[in-house]
Formats: C-alpha cells, structure tokens, sequence
C-alpha cells in the first residue's frame, strides 16, 4: 500500500507545490470535513454551473429535473436519484454541454395539505370568511393523531397563506440538503409548482386542452377517497391486500315459482344500491334467468336478470350482483346495460339518507337504519338483517384480496358519482391511429435508460379504462380558471362555461370576476359561479418542462431548452409523471418532451421493503451526509445500476468515504515527487514525450482503455458502468504503480527515468480526477484546487487519444504481469511474517512466457519496490508470477520513536 502519511519537507500547514502554476498548497493532513460548505461557496460565487443564455439549442443538455414535493423533509431515497441525475449532468457539462439544469419545487397537492393540518392544527373550511390577524393555534407542532374535529377551521385564503408559508420553509431546507450533496443545479432557475408563473402556464394549457376539445366536463362515478373528500385519478390508485368474506346471499324470482338466485359478494352492505344481477351469456346455469326479474333480499326491489361477457363462470356462484358502485366492473356494466344509477354512499364515505327506488314500506323503514352509517358499519348490520331473515346462507367464507386505496390514503376507494373534469389520455380511445397508439408510439420514440423500462410505459397505456380525471376537491392548488352561468332560476349553467383571456392569467375564480361581470353577482340569478375545484397535482407538475422552459413567458429560453434531453425519475412513478408529461407534450407540442429518460430503482429497507413517507421506513439524508461525507454518499448512489432496486446499505457508503480519503491522500502523496516536465501542447498534465519508461508507457495504454470504456458508459447515462471501470484503475494506481516507481520519481534510476515517472504522475493523476469527477465531486475539487486553476468539474472529459500517443504503442498487459509479481514478493514476506522493507538477497520469479519480457522491461522499479539484489526472471508452465528460491536478508532495524 502506498504510504500517504507526510514528506519531510512538509510544512505547518502544506508544501508548495513544484512546479505548480496556482501558488497553492498541499494541505499537510488531507480531510474530507467541511468540503461540502467551502466548495458549494466557491461554486456559487464563480457561478460555475450556471446556464448561459448566449447559446444554441445544439449547444445544450437540459433536464427536466423532478421538482419534490416540499412537505417534512428529503428522505434517502431522494438523495439516491437526485445524485445519479447529477453525475451525468456533470458528464455533460465536461464533455462541452451547456447545461440548463433547473430545481423546482412541488409545493401543492395533498401532502401539503395534511403536513399544513398537522403543523398549526387547523383545517380549511371555504365558507368561513378571511381573517387578516389570523394566528394558528399553533406552530411546528405534531398533530397528527388529533381528529379533524380537534383542528381549528379557516377560511380557504389563510389556510393557503399557511400552506405558502410552510411550503417555503421546509424548500429550504431541501436545498440546503442538496447543496450539502454536490448537485450542480443552476439555483437562478429555480421554480414552485404553486407560484404565480406556475399557476399561469398551468392555466393556460388547460384552457388550450379545453378549446381543443382535449378536456371535458361530466358527471359520472368516480373513485372517491372519503378521508381526503376527493376524487382520485386511475394513476394515483394502488392494490392493498385486505381481509373479507363471501357472503352467500339469495335473490328471489318474480315468476312466484319461488326460486332463489344465489349470488356470492364481499360487499352485502350494497345490496341496497343493486340495479341488475349479470352472468355469463354462455353460462348454461342462468341462460333460463335472461330477461326475467328478480327481487333483492331486505329492500325488496324489482332487478333484471342480464347476460354479459364480462361475468366469470368460474368466480363465486357463476352470477353477480350489479351495485352502482362497487368496482370498475360495476361502472362497464351499468354504462354497457344501460343501467339505473342508485348511488348509496355520500361524498364523506357514509350512506345517503334517501334511496327513492326502495318502495316497500319494509324496505324502507330497513334501509332507514343504514341512514348516515360508515360503509363498515352498513355491512354489520346488513349482515345481522339477512341472518335474522334467512337470505345469507351459511358462514361467510373468509378470504383476502385486493382492495383499490388512494396511494397516500388510510381508507377503501369507494365510487361516487360526481361532476368532473377530465384530459383526454387514450384511456377511451381504442382506435388503431388514435390518441393510445399515439401515445404508445411516443414510448418507442423515446431512449429509455435502462431500455426494458419502456415495456412498463406501454403496458400502462394499454391498460388504461378512462381519461385522466384531473379535478380535485382540495383548497391547495391551480384552480380552474373558469366560471359558469347561473341562469334566472339560481341555478348553474354547467354548459356555459366562461373562461378569462389568456394575458389576465393567473386567476383565482372564487376571488377574481368574469369578463362583462360585476362581484355582486357572484352566485346570483343571472350571474356567474366559480368552478370550486382544483387541478390534481400531476396535471401541474406533468408541465415540469414547460415550467422550467419558460413556455408562455420567455420563449427565446424555451427554444433553446425544449424538447430537453433527459428526464431522470423513479420507475414507480412512469405511469403517474412520466406518461402524463409525455400527454400533455403531445397535446401542447406534438412532441415528446425530452429525448432521454432515465430511470432510477427504489431504495429497500432491510425487509426489502420499499422505503416510503407512508410506510414510515425512511432514513433521513443530513445524518447520513455528516457521517460518510457526501461523497461517500454519492458513491452509494453511484454504484447502484440503473432501474434497479438498491438496498440501503451504509457499507457501500463507508467504501465511498474511504475512496474519497484515498483520492485526497494518494494525490498528495503523487504530488509530492518534484515537478513533471510540463505539455508544450496543453493536451495532458506533463509532457508526454518525457515519458519512456516501458512501466510509465504502459499505465497510459492501460488508462486509454479506461478512458474509452468509462467514456462509452456515460455516453450510455451509465454512471454505474463508468465508476466501475475507473475504481480498479484508481487502486492499482496507488496500491501498485505509486510504490514501484515512487524510488524512480525521486531521482534514484537518474534524472530521464524520473521525469517519465513523474510526467506519467502527473497525467495519471489529472485524468483521474476528471474520471472520478461525476461521482465524487467534493474530493476531486479539492485535489484540483491544490494543483490547477479553475474548477475540475468545468475541465473537459479526458480523451484517450492523447494517452495513446504518449503510451509509445506500450502493451497495458505489462501492468497485470507486474500487479502479479508485485503480489509475489509481497508474499514473501508477510509469509515470513518481516517488514515489507526486509531485503530480499535472491528470488527467482517464475512467470508465463508472455509476462517475463513486461518483468524484464520493469526489472529495476520491481527490485525498487521489493529491495531486490539478485533478481532472476524466468519462464514456466504457471497462469500467475509465483517466487522460488528465495533468500531473504536481515530486517532493517527499528529505530526508537524519540530517535533524530
């Protein structure tokens, strides 16, 4: 192993270097602590990673860089793909890109929402009106398991004052963490989700789409989140295992023959929304039930008895119940059969207390009880009724299966018919040249990394059942620019949609007033009313590139950045981010809205379990940062290969801070032999025609070939590949080329054998750092900041060319002979349990045919290195050196620690 500690001429506090063009020094004691806050400071002020405007759009890499959600704090898992985005942002800009690499923030949505509930303890409620003194009740406080009820209500204004106000705080907060981690983000770019520019260009789509015919109102069922009271898209939908029963129920004939039907249900509790019983039309059980009626059990309703392909033979009793709504299933058949809509369960997730269809007088005053009931409680006591009655047969059998849940909800999905808008997505579009293939064709268009991942992309197309609901009921958020017509009667003209022009955008229109309008006639006969709703979140943060770009506000920027070159994300997150931004381009641009996509693995806990903010299994990044340093971090990150899950792993992190350690000593260590001739071309860190020595010309050879390989990796975005090719080098470089000439580089084979010891150094040394820059970004600087002018990360990708020329043709095969016979005489003597620094008076190194030329070509750097005085190289039937005939001589005697 190279010894890195202090050269005698060190000084206090470093030693000049030879030669250097910079006045710098070599810090005496290289170290990683506070790396992170004095570069992120050079950085800033020099601007070194700023956009410049002056340029083409050939000239530029941009990425549409995920905004976060600023709500609590960055998790791990943050760090891990923000840090892969970076490091081929930073390859990008070292291969001559101007980079546009902007950070927003995604500020609305639910999790703001709840985040602003939990930390001042209030709710929102739009029918109080504005306080200007609002105080919250409290502040940074963690009210979590407090009920709604226990929250202070507020009118919608200061409850979004309150959102803004938290929003910027924990934003940061999360730029502090990502300038700790080295991101080489463009700050003078930066954006929010829910800013002024944001809610325009959000605006502004929607009304194109809507102009376009592209988005569209109707009432119709939806999937319901009941503790969110809002309707919830197909993408933000998620399967949970749950626990439940079949319920053996029995319908009976009309015909008077008395007859039961039996139907087997997990939810009995919606018998009283069932509109028709449905089985397969080839069943030959029920094909005699076709066209007849049944009437249902308890509430005794009157129900046709239909065929539909949709009905499995095989599931249950062969024969379903159609309820309005128990699933999707439900929805195909009621919108198919043309069925009855009877809507049991309200917007707050309890049933209704009217139900106009049940006209018995006993099945009225039963249905009475379910009146204001939980859907949980519903089916207790329907259950309880149906035993009492004889319609259940037998003991429910017990079962577990998917149930659909809001993916940052605590409750079922339940379907509630409700008025909403809706994208145009392909979901209903099954047409051969329509909007789905289309879309799908736009995935094929697009260069994934890893390219499996595009086989998600289109299976996610192809399984859509409807056009992207867009609309929430929340208070945090893009609100709908629109308003409609009240007509003379008081009531709403949903068909008279009236929308502002596009200059006086961004509107708000609970607050601002139609053209031709005055406010007194807000919610009057002959007035107008305003839309109440919201844009879902991914309907803003699906607009990332014209957001960043600047579309509808500085379009020389936007030109000059769109389409952008790569979009890193997740791969849980394709069917929500990705595919909705590749919708809204292809509406708003006819294009893809990037080229590239990158896409990045989950981050598992010890369980392999995925870590989330909803499980509660996250680690947080700053402790983390602090302990390994953030290029130990980023080596984690770097090492995971793209798509693919990682497990959280602090070993990896602790090689990463080692590496890091070793870059800063070894550099000082190669630093430290006296000043390399310098390269009259400025193509290399030393003249390459000073380097002559076979060992010398054979590192370059060998590092051409890393530079080639590590160059076609991040040519390919694969940052893993790359650091994998360099890491070995980097270490057979300390561990083996350092020690065998370091005797050479101080002079000790004559002046030419030192000048190509320290010229190849030298090169090594700067390609290196400019390899390992993407990865580990603080270290490198550092080293660079001792030695040259300028920053590392805004040096040019090294070429291999050059290394070649300067090689000499040299065989990089030479420097594995000599790693194996470097291991050999090693051996000798830690076998013999000596210093490494005993001499060795006689070895006979016996070798493959093919290596004994390399050891003859760098006999005297290998005696060097082994203090060999009788060195005899000879050829054998071996796959690896191995050492015969060995005579060793005395120990060096250790000198006492006050000695000199």
């Amino acid at each position: 192993m190279t010894d890195t500690s202090a050269r005698p001429d060190a000084g206090t506090t470093g030693h000049a270097l030879p030669g250097s063009t910079t006045g710098s020094t070599v810090p005496d004691r290289p170290s990683l602590e506070g790396l992170e806050t004095k570069w992120d400071g050079v950085w800033s002020e020099r601007q070194d990673y700023a956009f410049d405007r002056d340029t083409t759009r050939d000239q530029v890499f941009s990425v549409d860089t995920p905004p976060p959600t600023a709500s609590g704090s960055l998790h791990i898992g943050h760090v891990f793909g923000y840090s892969q985005a970076d490091m081929i942002v930073r390859y990008q800009r070292m291969r001559g890109k101007n980079c546009f690499y902007p950070l927003g923030w995604d500020d609305n949505g639910l999790p703001t929402e709840r985040r602003v509930q939990n930390y001042y303890g209030v709710r929102c409620d739009p029918s109080l009106p504005y306080d200007p003194d609002f105080t919250p009740p409290q502040e940074g406080g963690d009210n979590k398991s407090s009920k709604a009820a226990n929250q202070l209500p507020i009118s919608r204004r200061n409850f979004i004052e309150l959102c803004e106000k938290l929003t910027e705080i924990d934003e940061k907060s999360f730029e502090e963490v990502f300038r700790t981690l080295g991101l080489s983000v463009d700050w003078d770019y930066s954006y929010q989700t829910i800013d002024s520019r944001s809610r325009a260009v959000s605006q502004q789509a929607f009304l194109e789409n809507l102009q376009a015919g592209q988005a569209y109102q109707a009432e119709a069922p939806t999937m319901w989140d009941v503790t969110y009271r809002t309707a919830v898209a197909q993408a933000e939908q998620e399967d949970r295992d749950r626990d439940g029963a079949y319920h053996r129920i029995g319908f009976t004939r009309t015909d008077g023959s008395g007859e039961k039907v039996f139907i087997e249900t997990t939810r009995p509790e919606l018998l009283p929304a069932c509109v028709s019983l449905v089985a397969h039309p080839d069943d030959e059980r029920y094909q005699h039930l076709f066209g007849t009626t049944v009437t249902s059990p308890l509430f005794g309703v009157e129900l046709p008895v239909n065929p539909h392909p949709l009905a499995q033979a095989d599931k249950g009793a062969g024969i379903a119940m159609i309820c309005t709504f128990g699933d999707s299933t439900d929805v195909t058949w009621w919108r198919e059969l043309d069925l009855p809509t009877r809507s049991v369960i309200g917007r707050d997730g309890r049933f209704v207390a009217d139900a106009p269809w049940i006209t018995t007088e006993e099945g009225a005053a039963r249905y009475a009880e379910f009146a204001g009931l939980t859907v949980f409680s519903a089916q207790k006591r329907v259950v309880e009724m149906l035993t009492e009655t004889g319609d259940l047969v037998g003991e429910p059998k017990k079962i577990s299966h998917p149930v659909k849940f809001y993916e940052n909800g605590d409750k079922p999905l339940e379907y509630v018919t409700s008025r909403q808008w809706y994208l145009a997505n392909g979901g209903r579009d099954h047409t051969e040249d329509g909007l789905r293939s289309r879309l799908i064709e736009r995935g094929r268009e697009l260069t994934w990394h890893p390219a499996h991942m595009e086989s998600r992309y289109r299976n996610w197309v192809e399984g859509l059942t409807g056009d992207w609901l867009i609309s929430r009921q929340r208070f945090f958020g893009v609100p709908f620019p629109i308003w409609y017509a009240v007509n003379e009667h008081g009531e709403t003209d949903y068909e008279q949609v009236l929308t502002p022009p596009v200059q006086s955008l961004p509107i708000d229109p609970t607050i601002d007033v139609p053209d031709g309008f005055e406010e007194s006639q807000r919610d009057q006969p002959g007035g107008f009313t305003a839309d109440p709703d919201i844009l879902d979140t991914w309907a803003t943060s699906s607009l990332t590139p014209q957001l960043a770009g600047g579309w509808g506000h500085d379009e020389d920027l936007f030109a000059k950045v769109y389409p952008m070159d790569l979009r890193p994300q997740g791969h849980d997150i394709i069917r929500t981010w990705l595919f909705s931004t590749i919708v809204r381009s292809h509406l708003q641009q006819d294009s893809l809205p990037w080229t590239h996509a990158s896409i990045n693995g989950w981050i598992l806990d010890p369980d392999r379990k995925k870590m989330s903010k909803s499980k509660g299994n996250v680690v947080t990044p700053i402790g983390l940062l602090q302990q390994h340093g953030s290029d130990g971090v980023r080596y984690w990150a770097g090492s995971a290969r793209q798509g693919v899950d990682t497990a959280f792993d602090e070993g990896q992190m602790k090689i990463g801070r080692r590496l890091a350690i070793k870059i800063l000593n070894a550099s000082k260590f190669a630093l430290g032999f006296g000043p390399a001739p310098a390269d009259p071309a400025g193509r290399l860190a030393a003249d390459p025609s000073a380097v002559t020595e076979p060992l010398d010309r054979a590192l370059l050879a060998r590092l051409a070939e890393v530079v080639e390989q590590s160059t076609v990796a991040f040519d390919d975005m694969d940052y893993a590949r790359s650091l994998n090719v360099v890491e070995p080098f980097f270490w057979m470089f300390c561990d083996d080329y350092i020690e065998l000439v370091k005797e050479r580089a101080h002079g000790q084979a004559g002046e030419q054998a030192a000048a190509s010891a320290r010229a190849a150094l030298a090169i090594a040394l700067e390609v290196l750092l400019r390899l390992f820059a993407p990865v580990i970004v603080f270290a490198t600087e550092e080293v660079w900041s001792w030695w040259r002018e300028g920053s590392v990360h805004t040096q040019p990708w090294p070429e291999a060319a050059p290394l070649r020329e300067a090689s000499g043709g040299a065989e990089p095969a030479l420097l594995e002979s000599l790693a194996q016979a470097v291991i050999a005489v090693r051996r000798i003597k830690s076998d013999a349990k000596v210093s490494q620094k005993t001499p060795i008076l006689q070895v006979t190194l016996v070798a493959p045919e093919a290596a004994t030329a390399h050891l003859e070509a760098a006999r005297s750097d290998l005696e060097a290195l082994g203090r060999i005085e009788g060195l005899t190289v000879t050829g054998g039937d071996v796959e690896a050196v191995t050492a015969e005939d060995v005579e060793l001589g005395e120990p060096p005697v250790k000198q006492p620690r006050n000695a000199g």
